[in-house]
C-alpha cells in the first residue's frame, strides 16, 4: 500500500471511531442505567444529546474549521473528539457523561466534510469517488465490527472500557493522520446561505429527519426490544447487532444504486418499506425483522443525501445541512420513543412508524411541487427524478 492508501487507512481508522462512539450506546444502554441509577428512558437522552451535538456541530464547527489548513482541521477535531470519550470514561454520574457524549459529537459532520474533501485531493481526480468511498468505508464497518466489539468489552467489563477503547482508536488515527496525510490547503468555501431560501431544500431536510429519525426510535431501545419482547438473551446483543450492521452495509449499497437510478421513486419506496417494517417490528421483533430494517434504514442515507445536496446546489453549507438532519431525526426519534416507552418497548415500533409516514408525505409532496427556479442547480436531473 503507497503512502495515499496508509492516509486514507488513516481517515477510515478515524472515521471507524466515530461511528461506533455514535452508535455503539444502544447496546450499552440497559448497563448505562443500572450503573447511573436512571430510568432506560433518561439513559435513552444519551443518544439524543449526541445527536443534537451534530446537528449544532455539522454546520457551526464546519464554518470555525473552513479556513484552517485541512490536516490541522482533522487533528484539532479529532482532539475534540478524544476529550469526549474520555469524558465519557471518567464520568462519575449522568450529567457529565451526556457532557462528554456532545463534546464528541461536535467534531461528527464537521470531520466526515472535512475528511471527505482531504481524501478525494490526495487521490486525485481518477480517483476520487473511490476515495471517499474508502474513508466512509470506515463509518460503514463500524456499525458491523465496532459496535458489537463494544457492546461486548461494555458487557463483560464495564460501559467505560467501551469509550476507553474508542478514545484509543482516535488517538491511533490521529497518529495516522498526523504522520501520513499531507500538508493540504484551506477549504475553498462557498457559504451562501441564500441556498436555504429554496423550499425544496427544506422538503429535503425534513424528509431526511423523519425518514432516518424513524430508524433511531426504536433502535435506541433495541437492546430491551431484543431481549425483553423477543425473548433474546443479553449475550445474544454482540451478534444481533452484527446481523443489524450487516444489514446497514448491504442497505447502503443498494440504496446508492437504486438513487442513481430514480432518486425520487427510490425514496418514496423505502420510506413505504419503513413504515411496514417498523410496524411489523413493534409487533414481532425478531432477527429477520432486525436485519430487514437495518437494509433498509441505510438504503435511505445515499438517498436523502443526495436529494439534499442536489436542492442545495452542491454547496459545504447544504453537505453539512444534511448531517444535520438526520441527527435532528436521531434526537427527535430517540426523545419521542422515550416518552412512548412508558407503554412498552412496542410503542417505540409505533412512534418510528407514524416518523416514517410523516418522511413519505413530505416525499410524495416534494415529488409532485413543481421545481422553481430558485430551486434548480447544477444537478437538474437529480431534482427531475
Amino acid at each position: 500500500m503507497n503512502r495515499t492508501g496508509l492516509a486514507l487507512a488513516a481517515l477510515a481508522l478515524s472515521a471507524f471511531a466515530i461511528g461506533t462512539t455514535e452508535f455503539v450506546i444502544a447496546g450499552l444502554l440497559p448497563d448505562l442505567a443500572s450503573d447511573l441509577r436512571v430510568s432506560i428512558p433518561t439513559a435513552g437522552l444519551l443518544v439524543s444529546g449526541y445527536a443534537l451535538g451534530v446537528v449544532v456541530g455539522a454546520p457551526l464547527v464546519t464554518i470555525a474549521v473552513a479556513r484552517l489548513p485541512r490536516k490541522w482541521a482533522l487533528l484539532g477535531l479529532l482532539v475534540l473528539f478524544i476529550a469526549g470519550n474520555v469524558t465519557s470514561a471518567i464520568a462519575h454520574g449522568f450529567a457529565m457523561l451526556l457532557l462528554g457524549r456532545v463534546l464528541a459529537a461536535l467534531c461528527h459532520g464537521a470531520f466526515l466534510g472535512v475528511g471527505s474533501l482531504a481524501a478525494a485531493e490526495m487521490a486525485g481526480e481518477q480517483r476520487r469517488a473511490r476515495a471517499i468511498a474508502a474513508m466512509v468505508t470506515g463509518l460503514t464497518l463500524s456499525t458491523v465490527v465496532g459496535v458489537p466489539m463494544g457492546t461486548f468489552l461494555g458487557q463483560h467489563w464495564g460501559w467505560r472500557v467501551t469509550f476507553w477503547a474508542v478514545a484509543a482508536l482516535g488517538i491511533a488515527g490521529m497518529a495516522g493522520i498526523a504522520a501520513l496525510v499531507p500538508p493540504l490547503p484551506a477549504l475553498a468555501t462557498h457559504n451562501d446561505l441564500t441556498v436555504f431560501r429554496r423550499p425544496q431544500l427544506w422538503l429535503a431536510l425534513a424528509m431526511t429527519a423523519l425518514g432516518f429519525g424513524a430508524v433511531y426510535a426504536p433502535y435506541t431501545f433495541i437492546a430491551p426490544i431484543m431481549t425483553s419482547l423477543a425473548g433474546y438473551a443479553p449475550g445474544d446483543l454482540s451478534w444481533l447487532l452484527i446481523v443489524f450492521g450487516v444489514g446497514l452495509v448491504l442497505g447502503n449499497w443498494l440504496g446508492a444504486r437504486a438513487a442513481d437510478w430514480r432518486l425520487m421513486g427510490t425514496i418514496i419506496a423505502l420510506l413505504t418499506g419503513l413504515v411496514a417494517l417498523l410496524l411489523i417490528l413493534a409487533a414481532l421483533p425478531s432477527v429477520i425483522t432486525l436485519f430487514a430494517l437495518g437494509v433498509v434504514a441505510f438504503a435511505t442515507v445515499p438517498a436523502f443525501t443526495s436529494r439534499v445536496i442536489a436542492t442545495g446546489g452542491g454547496t459545504t453549507l447544504a453537505s453539512s445541512a444534511a448531517v444535520a438532519a438526520f441527527n435532528l431525526g436521531n434526537a427527535t426519534g430517540a426523545y419521542l420513543a422515550g416518552l412512548a416507552v412508558t407503554d412498552g418497548y412496542a410503542a417505540t415500533g409505533w412512534v418510528g412508524a407514524a416518523m416514517a409516514l410523516g418522511g413519505l408525505g413530505v416525499a410524495v409532496l416534494s415529488a409532485a411541487l413543481p421545481n422553481r427556479k430558485g430551486d434548480r442547480d447544477h444537478h437538474p436531473a437529480a431534482l427531475a427524478r
